[in-house]
């Protein structure tokens, strides 16, 4: 009979999309999200261990990107890891008007409703995180038709997505993962927005534009402060931020650094211990 190993991992806070980005470092087979867990998967015979795991996990806390973590590793008979996950991934509504779902759910859109259509790999969120609703429900208020929006930092591609179909002119959606990269363009092909929607590997100094009318980042503190001039030098004058990925304590640190860069805080929403904030660049 043939067995896996499986990982169940706990973070505090807990940002599936980092911890599952880490994962794919090591010798696995796939990864599902739970409600407050990952579960990684791997053969018998991979290296992979929890001390290793743990080892990793260790150096996020000793980065302050993590308070602590749990790592419970277990032996099990094999499965359809697919199978698994797909049941798990489930149609959520963000809003009356935005639903985001997986090709292999079924959904019957009510009048008005705007379909996103989200296939993610084992490794990569499908909005259901509390920081992902609170940026599609800003997106909802906040695109006016014709505008350019940039998505920094863009996983799926759903915030990029979410905007075209919102009346945006076109995004741009850059991420440094190669797995965001090829899991963003074959989203945007499955909701036809692949025209208007330019996915790119790369980080944000790699955007030579300068005239963006709306940017959104959805990550880390850490990294939105240490961008936040790279940010700033690509938004037009007047245009709007929408910064999530941030925990209650971090909105000080937040809005210190971009109130030096001349940024005027407009809103701020939240969502559990989640929070999301909206900029404008005087």
């Amino acid at each position: 009979m043939k067995y896996y190993k499986e990982f169940n991992i706990t973070a505090e806070p807990f940002i599936p999309e980092i911890l599952s980005g880490l994962m794919w470092e090591f010798e696995i087979t796939g990864i599902s999200e739970e409600v407050n867990c990952i579960k990684v998967f791997a053969a018998e015979n991979s290296t992979v261990s929890m001390e290793k795991i743990s080892r990793l996990l260790k150096k996020l806390v000793g980065e302050k990107m993590i308070f602590n973590f749990s790592v419970e590793e277990n032996l099990i008979e094999d499965k359809n890891w697919n199978e698994e996950w797909e049941k798990s991934v489930r149609v959520i509504e963000v809003s009356d008007k935005l639903v985001i779902k997986p090709t292999f759910k079924g959904y019957q859109a009510k009048p008005g409703q705007i379909i996103i259509i989200i296939d993610p790999k084992m490794s990569f969120g499908t909005g259901e995180h509390q920081t992902t609703k609170l940026v599609l429900q800003f997106l909802e208020k906040n695109v006016k038709n014709g505008i350019r929006v940039l998505d920094v930092g863009s996983g799926t591609g759903v915030l990029a997505i979410a905007a075209v179909k919102l009346g945006a002119e076109s995004a741009i959606a850059i991420d440094n993962d190669e797995w965001c990269y090829d899991n963003g363009r074959e989203n945007c092909r499955l909701n036809s927005v692949d025209k208007a929607v330019d996915v790119r590997l790369g980080e944000i100094k790699d955007i030579a534009g300068n005239n963006f009318d709306l940017i959104t980042a959805n990550i880390q503190k850490n990294i939105l402060l240490d961008i936040a001039e790279e940010i700033k030098n690509r938004l037009k004058p007047g245009g709007l931020l929408i910064l999530s990925g941030l925990l209650y304590n971090d909105e000080e640190d937040i809005v210190k650094k971009y109130s030096s860069l001349n940024f005027e805080m407009l809103e701020k929403k939240s969502l559990d211990e989640w929070m999301a904030v909206k900029l404008r660049l005087q």
